[in-house]
């Protein structure tokens, strides 16, 4: 089997789909590249067995065929040649590969494409469109606030519920909530999904920056994403997410507005004194002044600003992990900023004052009981 293709053509694709092969698979097979030609097409699969990624990439090829190639050195191969047309011949005897380019001949060992796992169809699939720049932002306004504790499988990934009028974004760690929805997203069919964060920030890497359409499909086990020429297949998290709606406090009746930019560099200023243990500032609003500190008590540290805002409610402190904070402002791009309030043990809320059409934005945050400095 021998096929033709440009060399920075094959890698671009390569690297769109390569961070799915991981250095120590479950299945060695898995650190390899399944190549397979049908009618001078290149379809080339990744996978790890929870996310698989294709692409597909037009080829001179005079037969069909497959083959699985290690992914590692095929890349570094790619990388450091320059861009011409390359020339792959298999030896489906022995699964050797040998690359040909007008600087040399690289052979290395390939493996049979038939021990390569079976990639799953989805079948009884509910299916959504939304664009590029959708799916982006969904992505980046909540994958952050997804938790690393595999004991809480349901909160490593971002819980999509789909409704007749509008599509929810929630991620949460259990210290911090980000409520994402669109208005311009809906389904006639109502389902929800828990999609991981590996697939999630796959994708986020992948996706195009041109606004292009993505087709979205998933039923009981597996979600389906296709855009351009790559595909994405991901296992779905199969747990119960947690009833975040009774989370969020509705009665906030303590309301303070502020520019965002001069809150987000005083909390990293003062955050450098916070003690490296709780990341703990302390919020104190008091009239139209909000009272920023931060001490560390084993290293005699500490750090106080003054901030002007517009504050509705009575007085109130609090006090909130900073990396928090810094994070989820970091997060939005709107000038001004409100921060609701109840009480000093109750969570939070951040909102962005205007928010692009279609969307609406969440953030909760839950309060770090205050330490007895003066």
């Amino acid at each position: 089997m021998k096929f033709i293709v440009s060399s920075s053509s094959l890698l671009k694709h390569l690297s769109s789909i390569n961070g799915v092969v991981t250095t120590n698979p479950v299945v060695p097979i898995l650190e390899n590249f399944l190549f397979e030609i049908k009618d001078s097409k290149l379809t080339v699969t990744a996978s790890d067995l929870q996310t698989s990624m294709i692409t597909e990439i037009e080829v001179e090829a005079k037969e069909d065929g497959n083959i699985a190639v290690p992914a590692r050195i095929l890349i570094e191969t790619l990388k450091n040649l320059p861009e011409q047309p390359v020339t792959f011949s298999i030896d489906k005897d022995t699964y050797s590969v040998e690359i040909s380019s007008d600087n040399g001949r690289y052979k290395l060992a390939g493996e049979n494409a038939t021990d390569f796992p079976k990639i799953p169809g989805v079948t009884n699939a509910t299916s959504v469109d939304m664009s590029t720049d959708v799916l982006n932002n969904a992505i980046a306004n909540t994958i952050f606030a997804t938790s690393n504790d595999e004991l809480r499988p349901a909160m490593t990934g971002v819980y999509i519920n789909l409704s007749d009028t509008n599509t929810t974004f929630v991620a949460t760690d259990g210290h911090r909530l980000i409520r994402y929805r669109r208005v311009d997203i809906a389904s006639s069919e109502p389902a929800s999904i828990i999609v991981p964060r590996k697939a999630l920030n796959l994708l986020k890497s992948t996706l195009p920056s041109d606004n292009v359409p993505v087709s979205v499909e998933f039923n009981n086990s597996n979600a389906y994403f296709k855009f351009n020429n790559i595909k994405m297949i991901c296992r779905l998290i199969d747990e119960r997410f947690p009833d975040y709606e009774n989370v969020i406090p509705v009665d906030n009746e303590n309301n303070m507005t502020i520019d965002r930019v001069e809150f987000l560099s005083s909390l990293r200023r003062i955050a450098i004194y916070a003690n490296k243990t709780t990341h703990q500032v302390r919020l104190k609003l008091t009239g139209s002044e909000l009272q920023i500190s931060a001490e560390d008590l084993d290293f005699s540290n500490e750090a106080n600003e003054r901030l002007s805002c517009e504050h509705d409610g009575e007085d109130i402190e609090i006090g909130f992990n900073a990396k928090f904070l810094v994070e989820m402002l970091n997060n939005l791009n709107a000038k001004e900023v409100t921060l609701k309030f109840s009480a000093p043990n109750r969570a939070g809320l951040i909102l962005p004052s205007d928010m692009a059409e279609n969307e609406d934005i969440l953030m909760l945050v839950m309060p770090v009981m205050l330490s007895n400095y003066v």
